[in-house]
Parts: C-alpha cells; sequence; structure tokens
C-alpha cells in the first residue's frame, strides 16, 4: 500500500512539474511585431513537439534555451531574449542575429501554434485543472 501511495505522489507531482514548465514556456508563445521597415516585420514563436521554434518571412528556427528567457535562434546564431514587465507577463523579445538588432512587442492576442502541429487538449485540460487556483 505504501509503494502504491509513493507511485501516486510521484506521477502527480512529475505532472505538477511538466505542467509548469509548459505553463512558462507557454508564455513566450505568439506574434512579436517589429517596426517597419526592418529586416523581418514580426516573427511567430510556437511550440513544435514540445520544443520552442521562431518562424518569419525569412525562414524558421529551432530556439535553445540558454538563460531564464534567453534562447539562441540555432539557424541564425542569434539570440532571443524576451521582455518581462513588473508583473512578469511577457511583453516583448530582442533579437540579435547575423549583424541585426531588433527589438519588437509582443502582439496582445492569443497563443500562436504551428500550423503542423497536432493540439493535446486533454493534457491542456488537465494541466489547466492542476494549475488552477482556488
Amino acid at each position: 500500500m505504501k509503494q502504491l501511495l509513493t507511485t501516486i505522489i510521484l506521477i502527480v507531482a512529475s505532472l505538477n512539474a511538466n505542467c509548469q514548465s509548459d505553463s512558462a514556456t507557454n508564455a513566450f508563445l505568439g506574434k512579436y511585431i517589429f517596426p517597419s521597415g526592418s529586416i523581418v516585420e514580426q516573427v511567430t514563436v510556437a511550440n513544435e513537439g514540445g520544443s520552442l521554434v521562431m518562424i518569419s518571412d525569412r525562414g524558421t528556427s529551432a530556439l535553445e534555451k540558454t538563460g531564464e528567457d534567453t534562447y539562441t535562434i540555432v539557424a541564425y546564431s542569434g539570440v532571443a531574449k524576451f521582455i518581462r514587465d513588473a508583473d512578469k507577463k511577457v511583453t516583448g523579445i530582442t533579437i540579435d542575429a547575423m549583424g541585426y538588432h531588433l527589438e519588437g512587442v509582443k502582439e496582445a492576442k492569443a497563443i500562436a501554434f504551428a500550423p503542423s502541429i497536432p493540439l493535446n487538449f486533454s493534457n491542456t485540460i488537465f494541466c489547466n485543472q492542476l494549475l488552477k487556483k482556488p
């Protein structure tokens, strides 16, 4: 009985950690708009197979985490840093890649998903319920 209870506790703790990680990563998802005339006028950060990717009219690149809000833009040997406001909400991004420095603001719309990604609503609903505050 003790082993069963321990196993259940470990499973719930693992799911909770996984949901919190997804929740933190989900804060970066969305469209970022850059000033008119920039080398790219917008990028979309999406979750593809559990990993972050950046999509623009110049191409798509995987993002590899290097710090709390900092990622390497793999295909362009660049760096993306997500900007947060005083409430820790992601509001923008700075990109330094291939000799360009870009500063963009996050569009205030729903989370963006890459079209080739199947959505797993049961996992999302479970995570939302698990993290729901009383």
